[in-house]
C-alpha cells in the first residue's frame, strides 16, 4: 500500500439509516448505535460536542461534519474561527453537590489532519471564544436539548491573549470581569458577529 492511499478520509454526512451488516445481513442501523452511544448528553464529552453543534447551528456552520482535534472547533461561512467551551453544574453521575464550573482556555498545540503533524507553537488559534454554560440547577428537569437551560458568553480571543495570556482555565465570575457578550441561543449569531468583526 502506497502512502498516497493513506491520506485523510473524506467524511460524508450520514443519515442514521445506514445498515450495520454481518455476512450480508442487516444486524442494526447506525441510528441505533447513535442512540446507544450518545444519549447521555450530560456527561462532559457529549455535552461538549452538543455545545459545538449548538453554536455551529446558530452560526450556519453545521452543514458538514465535525472534525475531531481540529485547530478550531468551527469555521463559519464568513471564515470566522470559533472555539467552543462548555461547562455545567450538573453531571449524569451521582453528585454530593453541584460541580465547580470553569472553562478551559489553555493555549494549545494545533494538529493538522491533512499531514498528521502537530503545530509547534502553543496558541489560541480562534478569532472568538464562545463559552457555553448549562446553567440549570434542578437535576430532575435537566435537559441539555432545552436551549433555555443554557447561557452563552462570547469574547474576542485577543482579550484572553491580552488579559490571560498563559492561563489554563477561567471561572464564570472571572470571565464576566472581561466583559463578554452574554446571550441566549437566539442572540448567539449577533454576538459572535460583533466580536469577530472587531478582529478583522
Amino acid at each position: 500500500m502506497s502512502t498516497a492511499d493513506l491520506g485523510p478520509l473524506i467524511i460524508t454526512r450520514r443519515s442514521g439509516s445506514e445498515p450495520i451488516r454481518a455476512n450480508g445481513e442487516t444486524m442494526g442501523r447506525l441510528g441505533e448505535f447513535w442512540s446507544w452511544a450518545c444519549s447521555d448528553l450530560a456527561n462532559n464529552t457529549m455535552r461538549g460536542i452538543l455545545a459545538e453543534y449548538l453554536v455551529a447551528t446558530a452560526l450556519g456552520a453545521a452543514t458538514g461534519t465535525r472534525t475531531e482535534w481540529d485547530t478550531v472547533d468551527i469555521l463559519t461561512p464568513e471564515e470566522w474561527r470559533v472555539e467552543v467551551k462548555s461547562t455545567a453544574y450538573l453531571q449524569s453521575w451521582a453528585q454530593s453537590k453541584p460541580s465547580e464550573v470553569s472553562f478551559n482556555i489553555e493555549p494549545t498545540s494545533g494538529w493538522c489532519p491533512q499531514t498528521n503533524t502537530v503545530l509547534p507553537d502553543k496558541l489560541r488559534r480562534s478569532d472568538v471564544y464562545v463559552f457555553c454554560l448549562l446553567h440549570h440547577h434542578d437535576k430532575q428537569t435537566l435537559n441539555p436539548l432545552d436551549l433555555d437551560q443554557w447561557t452563552f458568553y462570547v469574547l474576542p480571543t485577543r482579550v484572553l491573549d491580552e488579559r490571560c495570556p498563559s492561563q489554563k482555565s477561567i471561572r464564570p465570575s472571572s470571565l464576566k470581569r472581561l466583559n463578554p457578550l452574554e446571550t441566549d441561543f437566539t442572540g448567539l449569531q449577533k454576538a459572535v458577529a460583533t466580536c469577530a468583526e472587531g478582529t478583522r
